[in-house]
């Protein structure tokens, strides 16, 4: 699956190089934002603000973020950062290509010590994610996709693993949020008497159905594109989906309004319910 249209071959050569060494540079910075949060999960420092829409922020959200910016502004890419989201539609609404960063995902899970927490990277090209780069800081784990290189898992100091689109079976688990979960999402995992139904927080949700430890992840629960994009990019690579129940439209970005629709992300939709 590709997330691009091309006029040319020699368009598609020019990016695909760019591909590969923009990933290198997103990865970079996620390690880099992931050693800033860790300093402050390691220390008695969780003083925690609120936002205008009740969310949490730390100290850890802002170090982050200050670490990811120099990094991918070398690209000469725009970057439209959770931390740095007041930038007005008249001007997003012009790039065709920008950085798409969510410095922590999961902030009430690193208030909860219980390190389910990640640092997404997306590059976004014509409103898809292309590139997707999503850091554990503290397991180490970093999942990384582009269509060019493909999909890949890999912790520091051991050889990378390439990920593969497993076959079509049955659905033995389901993935839901850990501190998001509600009424339309326990009534879609009831249409599988038979699957596990596990929880978990950021986007290690996405990460369960890439790896194929969950074979659906529904959410009919608010978020915003930085939540969504960076694991997006992956599961696209793997031949997944990401998709709006409603229009069964794919998801898009850099939209006026930046919250996500509801969805459901699966790798196989042949799973699902004929309802979708």
């Amino acid at each position: 699956m590709s997330a691009f249209s091309f006029s040319s071959k020699n368009q598609l050569k020019v990016l695909e190089m760019d591909l590969s060494a923009l990933t290198v540079t997103a990865n970079k910075a996620a390690k880099a934002a992931g050693s800033e949060i860790l300093a402050v999960y390691r220390s008695a420092d969780t003083v925690v603000e609120y936002k205008e829409d009740n969310s949490p922020l730390t100290k850890a959200d802002k170090g982050a973020h200050a670490a990811i910016l120099p990094i991918l502004e070398s690209t000469g890419y725009p970057i439209l950062s959770e931390e740095g989201r007041d930038i007005p539609y008249e001007e997003r609404r012009h790039w065709d290509i920008f950085w798409l960063v969510d410095p922590l995902d999961g902030t009430k899970e690193f208030i909860k010590r219980n390190g389910e927490f990640t640092v997404n990277i997306a590059l976004v090209k014509d409103d898809k994610p292309v590139i997707g780069v999503i850091y554990v800081p503290v397991t180490g784990l970093l999942y990384w996709a582009n269509p060019v290189d493909g999909a890949w898992k890999e912790k520091e100091g051991a050889p990378p693993v390439k990920l593969g689109k497993p076959g079509n079976a049955a659905v033995r688990a389901i993935v839901g949020s850990r501190s998001h979960m509600d009424e339309a999402t326990s009534a879609f995992i009831a249409k599988f008497p038979g699957a596990e139904s596990i929880s978990m927080g950021s986007s290690l949700k996405f990460m369960a159905v890439a790896e194929n430890r969950a074979q659906i992840y529904p959410r009919f629960f608010p978020c915003m594109e930085w939540d969504t994009g960076a694991a997006h990019a992956i599961v696209s690579v793997l031949g997944g989906t990401v998709f709006e129940p409603s229009s069964g439209s794919e998801l898009v970005y850099n939209k006026e309004d930046l919250t996500s629709p509801y969805f459901i992300c699966t790798l196989s939709p042949s799973l699902l319910p004929s309802t979708y």
